[in-house]
């Protein structure tokens, strides 16, 4: 489109590029060219409608801060500059000619403009306007621009101390309210979106999903775990947990390279993993099959063929021209493990849990397009369910607090009216939420992932149900809050 900042990334991060560089017309050193001008794996790269890259947000992207934020936070905040820019742009202004009055109209357009068809609401103007601030502030003191065009104002807290906010700041930051499902509002919307199911909960004869096992094998690992899409997208073949002892949850390891914050611990459920281990003896076999004997592997252009790894987690790998390499699995990104390959059982394969339909690597983004289906048919056919990646994380915090808050009355024989007397204890449940979800802070926890049970005394729910199912006590609180989808027990069958 006329007048539209382009993104790239360095290394494209896509595994499945052919070994054929004739489409790059005289840039097939494009990947040496990166490396000797210094831009790192995964930088963005920012080209303005006429065709120019600027020094100076190569090297925002390469040595400010912004280089040593999460993964997620890198993308959401580049593609705020991109759309930000694209504006100024067609307003006739470059990204460092912006003014106070540009972000103003900016912000009105974003949010408010009816000429506007995807207005956003306040949780994504606050992101925009810690990503503007970022780069306006670190161009300013590097003498780029005169002054941020970010202005900000100071709010007194409680304690009398000042913090300093922009002033084009959202009053308010919800974008959803339904952020959490009931477990059986899960099952009708796997079975309906994902299973090809009526939404009578009769199979439909003309489904031809090709991916069922995949998909419902991912969601179940999400409902039952926690992880964010990236976590538990990007896993591979040997980080998944040891299933050959019976117990309800299986402890796995989350890489630092892929976590938000750090490395921990997270647990999945029996049954998920159950349907990991369906889908990778049938579809994802199948798959490796076909595509090994279309020559698919062959052809990959960035294939690290992985020679062993040892207990301590250390990889070495050969990248095909002869170097070998080692890391840990710890600090393998998203990319990394898109590239790895190991010697199997009838040949090559990828060492990514999660395959696409050719056989490679599937890139944790493709996930949310899975979900959009999933919702669309569950749309069209009258289904009173919806679900994204991120309400899987929210439902599991949810149902954990519910059990945990359960399990801990039980061995220690709390009947309901000593409940309020161990609130010490109650709130080592929060911090144990806090832990599986991997935040840094109990409130993130408590506001925003356990919002429905905010403000209302959590006995009161509990009150006489010591073998209530957590189902129950959610299901509770999707009428007394409207904040959890829910729909009747009778709709899913199954």
């Amino acid at each position: 489109m006329a007048g539209e900042w382009d993104l790239f990334w360095v290394g494209d991060g896509y595994a499945g590029t052919s070994t054929d560089q004739s489409g790059l017309g005289g840039w097939a050193d494009l990947d040496d060219r990166e490396r000797r001008l210094g831009f790192q794996e995964r930088q963005p790269i920012l080209v303005s409608p006429d065709l120019r890259v600027d020094p100076r947000l190569s090297e925002f992207f390469r040595r400010s801060r912004f280089s040593v934020r999460a993964t997620g936070t890198q993308e959401s905040y580049v593609r705020d500059y991109r759309l930000l820019f694209t504006y100024l742009w067609r307003q006739g202004r470059d990204w460092d000619q912006a003014t106070a009055e540009d972000l103003a109209d900016f912000e009105h357009w974003r949010r408010r403009d009816r000429n506007n068809p995807r207005r956003v609401g306040g949780a994504k103007w606050q992101r925009a306007m810690a990503a503007f601030r970022s780069l306006y502030e670190w161009a300013a003191a590097r003498g780029y621009i005169p002054a941020s065009p970010v202005l900000l104002r100071t709010v007194r807290l409680p304690d009398g101390s000042g913090v300093q906010t922009p002033e084009l700041a959202a009053g308010e930051v919800r974008a959803s309210n339904v952020k959490w499902l009931t477990p059986r509002a899960f099952a009708l919307w796997t079975r309906v979106g994902l299973l090809g199911y009526s939404a009578d909960d009769v199979p439909d004869a003309g489904w031809r999903g090709r991916n069922d096992g995949r998909d419902v094998a991912f969601a179940e690992v999400l409902f039952s775990s926690g992880l964010r899409r990236r976590e538990a997208g990007t896993l591979l073949m040997v980080e998944l947990p040891d299933t050959s002892v019976p117990r309800s949850y299986y402890p796995g390891r989350v890489a630092a390279a892929v976590a938000k914050h750090a490395n921990r611990y997270f647990y999945v459920g029996a049954a998920a993993l159950r349907a990991v281990e369906v889908y990778v003896a049938t579809t994802r076999a199948r798959t490796v099959a076909r595509a090994r004997a279309e020559g698919r592997y062959e052809n990959v252009r960035r294939r690290w063929l992985v020679r062993d790894i040892n207990r301590a987690g250390l990889v070495r790998w050969d990248d095909g021209g002869g170097v070998v390499s080692q890391a840990p699995l710890n600090a393998l990104t998203d990319t990394d493990r898109q590239r790895l390959y190991v010697e199997a059982d009838g040949g090559v394969e990828p060492l990514a849990l999660w395959l696409t339909e050719a056989g490679l690597p599937m890139g944790y983004r493709s996930w949310s397009r899975v979900f959009d289906r999933a919702n669309t048919r569950c749309a069209a056919l009258g289904a009173p369910v919806f679900c994204t990646p991120h309400m899987c994380r929210h439902s599991f915090a949810l149902r954990m607090l519910v059990s945990l808050h359960h399990a801990l009355d039980r061995r220690l024989g709390l009947d309901p009216a000593e409940r309020r007397h161990y609130q010490q204890v109650y709130g080592s449940v929060w911090d144990l939420v806090k832990d599986l979800l991997g935040h840094r802070s109990v409130e993130t926890t408590r506001d925003i992932y356990l919002e429905p049970v905010r403000g209302l005394q959590l006995d009161s729910l509990l009150d006489g149900e010591d073998h209530a199912p957590s189902g129950e006590v959610l299901a509770r609180l999707a009428v007394t809050t409207g904040l959890v989808l829910d729909v009747p027990a009778a709709a899913v069958a199954g």
